[in-house]
């Protein structure tokens, strides 16, 4: 029997929406392309420190790494002896896929970071020691006897590893179309390139041998080419940076682009071995900088490449209780692990420190939890932590990660390689603890780590320091510790004019702090930050003209920062330029959802605008983040449900016949003014039309429209014709009539969401997309009518909701006839009702 719940996780270390964006718009990701047209898709946050082996497993627990114990890109061996890349014995807690071996699930994996050695789970772990093999083709060794579960299962993929000898020019032309021209005797680029290429070919190997052989329930796929890659050429990546060899970027500028085209291909691959009820998630661990901000020259520390990590990776995923083509809002790696476990029906573990994301779901339940997986008491697929397990020092994962300058050469020194690893670990582990918030948990170890003299650059600990105390508002103690960091000698080149000018901004001496901003800007005007920080400045001075132009500059330099975009805003609203306003708040939310700030200036803004329903629901939604706290805050949504009452649309009239009075029919464009000129006229009314204008598919029986009607605000003359019969006119026109005739005005109103996306089809544009600025005009436009109806003595009006004429016909007529005062044929105008063409509907 097929399982329909079968999901398979591709993982795409460093994948970026940035480059992905103009590959996709090219065509030329078109695996990527299916799952997004078909599927959502949106941008992953990322956590610090931002190193591959901490984030995968938090993908794999759901949980920061202080819980689940991975640390780092290495370890200290059990015994002390040395030494070792990062190890499966680390963890501390239960991945998804022990979870699935309780539950009697089949579990997948290949490649993940770690897996070895491999755990002895129900199904096939391949793992990220299978394809680590060394680049001399001498020193071939068997597949280590842990590195495969099944061990019987060995036999089957020793020939699927790639080895970097077997890299051929026709591997490397896709990628490097003028390698011919590299003189290898200089360049030695081309070594890392087929280490890295034969390594995910092997992991690719393996992936689809299991596809293709293996019944299971859940796989995950793990790849580190992208990253790889880009640690290794994105210097080469256009636009050229300074600083560039022209004929090196000539040679290696495509690389990038062609890594992200293959990993696509191996996608297609997959996609092809799986069936349509499989749910498929592809995702990164964060992105990597592309642009200006590019790093050209490491500084000397630990870990460095990871600065090269962007905040954001990407997320797209498709499948039978998908939604389809959706953007999501919000998401964060520790999403993954609670989104999945809910997807086979399995509770969350209330210690796990993500969601599941519901949004991304056709049907969706309330999720289930239990206090912890951990708890569950069961076979899980463990490994015995009581068992010697020969590991080794895995001297080719260690190798690699010595030449992407994750780690450095280990001192030949055991004692010094051990204690230098456990101090890089715990300075890890306080990076962590901060980034929770926990800011006693990390001070205490930065503090324990300077008393004891950690062989490693002190500067790290006391500007960690630094921001701990500066969140706390312990300012006179941020200064204490600012001032021992300016003490320290260091190969490192910190910008120290942030700190100082928090520092002195937190202390009151805010036009020193900005001073302290300005100045560096004449040497460093392309750190976005910098602008961002003098613009927040100036905000605080009140200078919001200066500020708006600060963070602009800082939005130029870097358009995907969500806090840019929030304060802009801010900034907006205090110059009451509302609608612009409402623009960057958006993109903020978009960029990232949960940050209760951006949805409260949203709300200010569409209030300021009349749209006091959407005002409502931002309120609500920036209440729920907890962050209106003050009792004036938690009045704005009491004040917009009074504002709503104020503003409900009311009828206007006596239902009194005027004699030759004119019978107008309005609203906005595309709310149903047609149909009721066309009701009207079945029903006996004399219409002024001219039939200028055909019937097509927007309007198939017609559009009842009378052409000087578009020439009303220039020359109103005509209206006199008007009398005792029926004119449609659009409602920005309703203030040019002439008031000495009397006007029954039958106001049409339909949902705007439906108005919008029945207007974008009309004229060809994309109707999946709100265009916000049109639809606030509206809603002032809406407030105006109101307003004016109510000062206009010669006017009476009702309004008539077009989904009641459709579904609720003859209440409707028996409010309409009587308000026209003329008698009609009721039955005839109900009969000319086609509810077939009552297309874009509202989705809510």
């Amino acid at each position: 029997m097929k399982n329909k719940q079968k999901l398979l996780l591709v993982g795409w270390d460093a994948a970026d929406w940035q480059i992905i964006g103009p590959l996709l718009s090219k065509g030329l990701m078109p695996s990527l392309k299916k799952i997004i047209d078909n599927g959502v898709y949106g941008n992953m946050s990322t956590m610090n420190p931002p190193y591959s082996p901490m984030l995968w497993t938090s993908v794999a627990t759901g949980k920061t790494a202080n819980k689940h114990g991975v640390l780092g890109f290495v370890e200290i061996m059990p015994d002390l002896e040395g030494v070792r890349s990062v190890t499966t014995h680390s963890r501390k807690t239960r991945a998804i896929w022990n979870m699935f071996h309780n539950k009697g699930l089949k579990t997948n994996l290949v490649g993940w970071w770690p897996s070895f050695p491999t755990e002895p789970i129900n199904g096939v772990i391949v793992s990220d020691k299978f394809q680590k093999v060394h680049a001399d083709p001498e020193k071939r060794k068997p597949i280590h006897p842990d590195a495969i579960h099944p061990k019987e299962a060995l036999k089957d993929f020793h020939e699927l590893r790639m080895f970097p000898t077997e890299v051929t020019p026709e591997h490397i032309l896709p990628f490097i179309p003028n390698a011919a021209k590299i003189n290898q005797s200089k360049d030695h680029l081309l070594v890392p390139f087929a280490s890295i290429l034969s390594h995910n070919v092997s992991v690719h190997n393996a992936a689809t041998r299991l596809l293709r052989t293996t019944e299971w329930d859940f796989m995950g796929v793990y790849y580190d080419m992208i990253d790889h890659f880009c640690h290794t050429f994105m210097k080469f990546h256009p636009p050229k940076q300074v600083g560039i060899d022209q004929d090196k970027f000539d040679i290696y500028k495509d690389v990038i682009n062609a890594a992200y085209r293959f990993q696509d291909m191996m996608l297609g691959r997959k996609l092809q071995l799986i069936d349509d009820d499989t749910t498929v998630l592809v995702m990164s661990d964060h992105g990597y900088e592309s642009g200006s901000r590019r790093i050209m020259e490491m500084p000397k520390l630990n870990a460095a490449p990871a600065l090269e990590h962007r905040n954001f990776g990407m997320f797209a995923a498709m499948g039978p209780n998908i939604k389809k083509n959706t953007k999501l809002y919000g998401l964060g790696l520790m999403d993954i692990a609670p989104t999945i476990l809910h997807h086979f029906n399995l509770p969350i573990g209330k210690d796990m420190d993500g969601r599941v994301i519901g949004e991304m779901f056709k049907n969706f339940k309330n999720p289930e939890y239990i206090k912890s997986w951990d708890l569950v008491e069961g076979d899980f697929g463990e490994l015995d932590k009581n068992a010697k397990t020969d590991v080794l020092s895995d001297q080719e994962a260690m190798q690699q990660l010595i030449d992407l300058g994750y780690i450095d050469a280990p001192d030949q020194d055991k004692t010094a390689a051990i204690r230098k690893t456990r101090c890089d670990l715990q300075h890890n582990l306080a990076t962590v603890y901060k980034g929770n918030r926990e800011y006693d948990k990390a001070e205490k170890i930065l503090l324990e780590l300077i008393k004891e003299k950690a062989p490693i650059d002190v500067t790290q600990f006391y500007r960690d320091l630094v921001a701990i105390k500066i969140a706390k508002k312990e300012f006179l103690k941020a200064a204490e510790y600012f001032d021992k960091m300016k003490d320290v000698n260091t190969q490192i080149r910190y910008n120290l004019f942030f700190i100082e000018s928090e520092i002195l901004e937190g202390l009151g001496y805010t036009d020193k702090a900005l001073k302290v901003l300005q100045d560096a800007l004449s040497e460093r005007s392309d750190i976005s930050e910098l602008w961002y920080c003098i613009g927040v400045l100036q905000y605080k001075m009140g200078d919001f003209i200066l500020a708006k132009s600060s963070f602009e500059n800082a939005i130029e330099r870097m358009q995907d920062m969500a806090k840019y975009h929030r304060v802009l805003a801010e900034t907006l609203y205090k110059l009451k330029e509302y609608e612009e306003a409402v623009d960057y708040a958006i993109t903020s939310i978009e960029l990232v959802h949960n940050v209760a700030a951006a949805h409260y200036i949203l709300a200010q803004s569409l209030e300021k605008l009349g749209d006091f329903d959407n005002a409502k629901t931002a309120y609500t939604t920036a209440k729920s983040l907890r962050y209106m706290r003050s009792a004036k805050e938690k009045m704005a949504i009491e004040n917009i449900e009074e504002k709503l009452e104020e503003v409900n649309l009311v009828d206007k009239g006596t239902h009194k016949y005027r004699e030759n009075q004119i019978v107008l029919v309005s609203g906005l464009p595309r709310s149903g003014t047609s149909l009721m000129m066309q009701m009207l006229s079945k029903g006996g009314m004399d219409t002024l039309i001219d039939d200028l204008r055909e019937a097509d598919i927007s309007n198939p029986k017609g559009y009842f429209e009378y052409e000087p009607v578009m020439k009303l605000h220039k020359n109103n003359d005509w209206l006199g014709t008007a009398q005792n019969k029926v004119v449609k006119i659009v409602a920005p026109l309703l203030k040019h009539l002439d008031p000495q005739y009397r006007y029954k005005i039958i106001f049409m109103k339909r949902d705007l969401g439906e108005i919008i996306k029945s207007q974008q089809i009309m004229t060809g544009k994309h109707d999946d997309v709100m265009p916000v600025t049109l639809f606030n005009s509206y809603v002032r436009l809406l407030q105006n009518i109101e307003s004016w109806k109510e000062q206009e003595p010669h006017i009476d009006m009702v309004y008539v909701d077009y989904k009641d004429i459709l579904e609720n016909t003859n209440e409707t007529l028996e409010k309409l006839l009587p308000f026209i005062g003329v008698p009609l044929e009721k039955e005839a105008m109900a009969n000319c009702i086609d509810p077939t063409l009552y297309r874009n509907r509202s989705s809510t």
